[in-house]
């Protein structure tokens, strides 16, 4: 049992090292990654656009602004921005789509690439040597000629203008997701024609020449309306339903506010929010020190492990902001919670006598429901926080719920195996007896 715990203690070491390796901001740290930094930190762009919904039934609005969301995030995605933070808003009619694009300097290229609204066509195979000129549905010309793999799909006249709407439905035979199409009277006759001469062949349908679904078309299609079948989840259908809504929405996405954000109050910010968490930090180590003595000494290694896992996380899966850093500070002073709880209920333990070592592990055991219920409590904060608040706040509680995860870990499964493998009974003694 002992050598297993030392090899478990060695492996976190390692793993511990590496990390602090890798979340290095020098040139010579392992991996190539670098830190994702926010808006308020590195500077860039922030839009606003209004969509006009005068022409789309209350009843699809959701739908459409989540397509169109969808699609803008795809576009935000070409300029290298990680993580984008495209938001949707509603002010009584006015419907409108936040975005920040974080160190982006070209915003003229940013504001051409998103502000246009979504452009969706059905395409065949074939061959053709010249482009073919498209009306969008917001009266704009453009030229296209689509690939997909290693078929050739060339655009009809057959555009998102010409769709009425787009629902997710059942089929009551089979059961199976469908998506069903509605064309308006002038385009049910062009789907009519574009279907008569491709049964049997697939017929795509792209967004921002992207092709997002090519069904086969088993026969013509008459009436304006039409079944796209196929293994679809509920969730992809969905999706689908929402990007052929944006690409049928009848009227432009404006551009209303562009503001350009620069990064020095991020830098000096970030540089003043690091001194002052190295100094927390530090604090709650020579606390954990000077009263526990020998049992603070191990809480300050989980400690110092618990930081490079935080760090590491953000840093490979997440963009880290302002609000990111203040809940990795925050939740550093709860990291050692559960180590005073541990360590008092110990000490109790310690008062009454027997074996040091089993004084521990009940310490550890009757400190697991306060730890349990205020580690549960705080993630469900973080849960409500995250999914009912606006970005700066999600952000916060994001780094909070990880950083209560990992403490877990850390306080309870690492700081536990230190003391079973190096913690003497005299020094066990000596570091619980006032």
């Amino acid at each position: 049992m002992r050598k297993k715990s030392l090899l478990f203690i060695l492996a976190v070491f390692a793993a511990t090292i590496l990390a602090i390796f890798y979340i290095s901001p020098t040139d010579t740290n392992i991996g190539s990654g670098k830190w994702r930094l926010g808006l308020d930190l590195v500077g860039g762009s922030h839009l606003v656009y209004e969509v006009d919904m005068k022409d789309v039934v209350e009843s699809d609005r959701s739908t459409v602004m989540a397509g169109l969301r969808d699609v803008i995030e795809k576009r935000v995605n070409l300029f290298g921005v990680s993580e984008p933070q495209v938001l949707t808003a509603r002010s009584g009619e006015s419907y409108r789509i936040i975005i920040e694009l974080a160190g982006i300097k070209d915003i003229s290229a940013a504001i051409k690439q998103i502000g246009e609204t979504p452009f969706l066509v059905f395409a065949e195979l074939g061959e053709r040597k010249t482009p073919i000129e498209l009306t969008t549905a917001d009266g704009r010309t453009i030229s296209a000629v689509a690939t997909g793999g290693q078929q050739t799909f060339v655009p009809t006249e057959l555009t998102g203008r010409y769709v009425k709407s787009a629902q997710v439905s059942r089929n009551p035979t089979t059961g199976r997701v469908e998506i069903v199409l509605n064309f308006n009277e002038e385009g049910a006759k062009i789907f009519e024609e574009v279907t008569a001469r491709n049964v049997g062949k697939q017929l795509a349908v792209e967004l921002d020449g992207n092709i997002i679904t090519a069904p086969v078309v088993n026969e013509k299609i008459s009436g304006g309306t039409a079944q796209i079948t196929g293994t679809f989840t509920l969730k992809e259908a969905q999706q689908l339903v929402q990007r052929f809504n944006a690409g049928a929405l009848p009227a432009p996405i404006t551009l209303v506010s562009q503001q350009t954000i620069g990064a020095t109050l991020g830098t000096d910010s970030l540089k003043e929010i690091l001194f002052a968490g190295g100094i927390g930090m530090l604090l709650v180590m020579l606390f954990m020190l000077l009263y526990y003595r020998s049992l603070g000494f191990f809480a300050c290694i989980s400690l110092i492990i618990y930081t490079a896992l935080v760090l590491v996380v953000f840093k490979l899966l997440f963009t880290l902001t302002l609000a990111s850093i203040a809940g990795i500070i925050l939740s550093i002073g709860m990291a050692v919670d559960a180590n005073i709880l541990i360590f008092e209920r110990t000490r109790e333990e310690v008062k009454k006598g027997g074996p040091k070592h089993s004084a521990i592990l009940e310490g550890f055991h009757r400190a697991w429901p306060s730890i349990r219920d205020s580690n549960i409590a705080t993630i469900i904060t973080s849960l409500v926080l995250y999914n009912l608040t606006s970005s700066f706040i999600k952000g916060f509680a994001l780094s909070l719920l990880i950083g209560v995860l990992i403490s877990m870990f850390t306080a309870i499964t690492v700081t536990r195996t230190l003391l079973s493998v190096f913690m003497k009974e005299k020094k066990i003694k000596a570091s619980l007896t006032n």
